[in-house]
């Protein structure tokens, strides 16, 4: 029986209070039950997903592909469920680009039309090389997307064969987990087994430790700080990590200023600055750097002053064991919630908060996360190049342009040498909107897979037929 909106709003609610049952309307009343996919021991998670992955494996690609449907069907549903339990549960994004992000996923990730398969015949007979599952993936996600990643991730990894033992973030517990109730009922109502996706009701360190050393586990994937990709990558596994990135984006002054200032501020406040792939500082050649200033401010931004930036820097970080560190109850939040902070009243049409600094301003310096953009001058393009790969901080994450220049662009390109490089649009075009491609939330720059999907959560396996099967 096919669970409906009402279903899980009342599953919600019962989440947010820390409750870890719900009704369950497949059920005869009266009889509750966990979420599905969420238990209290991650020992118990990992063996479900193992007996569970046994079942999706050998299921023909037609009958994964149903499950991804249903997926895709029910993220679409609930999809402004989720943006508004995240914003609630985190303190940070927007509720509308939520609901965008949630559209994205659910109609473009690449789901079992990724995978791909080589062939050769001759003489001494058939070869064939395909993509095979992993098995179990061990996938942390973060607070920034904590539904989309788990959703997207699910499509991409389970379209591959694979299980998922999801470590969410503390901070977004509920609402991850409740993301994974609804792909393990998508499986369900498609006629597929429970626990495709699994995690615990209380993650922790500890949790996650466990998992990146199970045996049971044959593959890690990191979407979070530097930290937790270091982990996974100490962990002697095969693992693929997401890590950060401070992108800037570069205007010569051979770009379309206007269109410019509108795409920089569109990309740099989509969901108030959380996508690691946004636009965190600009370096602005000289000659356009006013007339980019003035086109800024006609399309919602606060030009801050040096006091008022003093004021920033002293709010929206903070002194943690002697070094610099982000205050968590700055990031995510709206340009006009920061203002607040420091005693600046604006309206609802101020979107971003801009000022001019040099490159070791710690606003500029620092990935912050939250919609304020530091302005860099430069004579001219190559040291704007210059100062761009520097602020990159070799993350080899994003970075963005605005120029007409052909060779100004492949110059930076080449320089930044990013896994992703958006020319002359916001920053989310890299993920399909408003751009082509598909989108994902796990972008490996750090290991050099790039931007995720299906075919990443395989490994190769080659099937050799010795002098048969080649009738040229």
């Amino acid at each position: 029986m096919a669970i409906n909106e009402q279903d899980i709003q009342d599953i919600v609610r019962s989440v947010l209070k820390n409750m870890v049952t719900a009704s369950d309307t497949s059920k005869p009343a009266g009889t509750d039950k966990k979420l599905l996919g969420v238990f209290d021991d991650i020992e118990d998670a990992i063996a479900a997903a193992k007996a569970a992955q046994k079942e999706i494996q050998p299921m023909p690609l037609e009958f994964r592909e149903k499950i991804i449907s249903n997926i895709r069907r029910k993220t679409l549903e609930n999809a402004k469920l989720f943006a508004e339990l995240g914003v609630e549960e985190t303190g940070m994004g927007n509720v509308g680009h939520k609901i965008l992000k949630h559209q994205l996923v659910a109609e473009k990730t690449p789901g079992t039309e990724d995978l791909s398969t080589i062939a050769w015949s001759g003489d001494r007979g058939l070869t064939l090389v395909e993509q095979g599952p992993w098995g179990v993936i061990g996938a942390v996600c973060p607070s920034t997307n904590p539904t989309e990643t788990v959703i997207c991730n699910s499509i991409g990894m389970i379209a591959a064969g694979n299980t998922v033992v999801f470590m969410p973030h503390p901070s977004a517990k509920n609402v991850s987990n409740l993301a994974i109730d609804m792909v393990n009922r998508a499986s369900v109502e498609a006629g597929g087994p429970e626990n495709i996706a699994v995690a615990v009701k209380e993650p922790t360190m500890e949790v996650s430790n466990i998992v990146f050393k199970h045996k049971d586990v044959s593959l890690l994937v990191a979407t979070g700080g530097p930290g937790v990709v270091t982990s996974v990558l100490s962990s002697g596994k095969r693992a693929m990590g997401a890590g950060a990135g401070n992108p800037p984006v570069l205007v010569d002054e051979t770009a379309n200023i206007p269109k410019a200032a509108e795409d920089i501020i569109n990309g740099c406040t989509f969901d108030n600055n959380l996508p690691c792939i946004a636009e965190k500082e600009v370096v602005a050649v000289d000659m356009i750097a006013d007339e980019l200033i003035y086109h800024m401010e006609q399309v919602g931004c606060y030009h801050a002053s040096e006091e008022e930036v003093q004021k920033l820097i002293q709010t929206v970080f903070i002194e943690k064991n002697g070094k610099r560190t982000l205050n968590r109850k700055c990031v995510g939040r709206s340009a006009k919630v920061l203002l607040e902070k420091i005693g600046v009243a604006v309206g609802d049409e101020i979107r971003c908060i801009i000022f001019e600094g040099e490159k070791t301003n710690p606003l500029i310096w620092e990935e912050l996360m939250m919609p304020i953009l530091g302005i860099v001058r430069v004579k001219n393009v190559d040291e704007g190049i210059a100062v761009a790969v520097e602020l990159e901080h070799g993350n080899r994450h994003s970075a963005h342009m605005h120029s007409t220049n052909v060779n100004n662009l492949t110059k930076f390109g080449k320089a930044i040498d990013t896994a992703i490089f958006v020319k002359n649009a916001p920053s989310y075009a890299a993920l399909g909107f408003g751009g082509e491609g598909y989108p994902t939330f796990t972008i490996c720059s750090r290991t050099g897979e790039g931007l995720t999907s299906t075919k990443n959560f395989t490994k190769i396996r080659r099937c050799v037929m010795g002098d048969a099967l080649c009738i040229r």
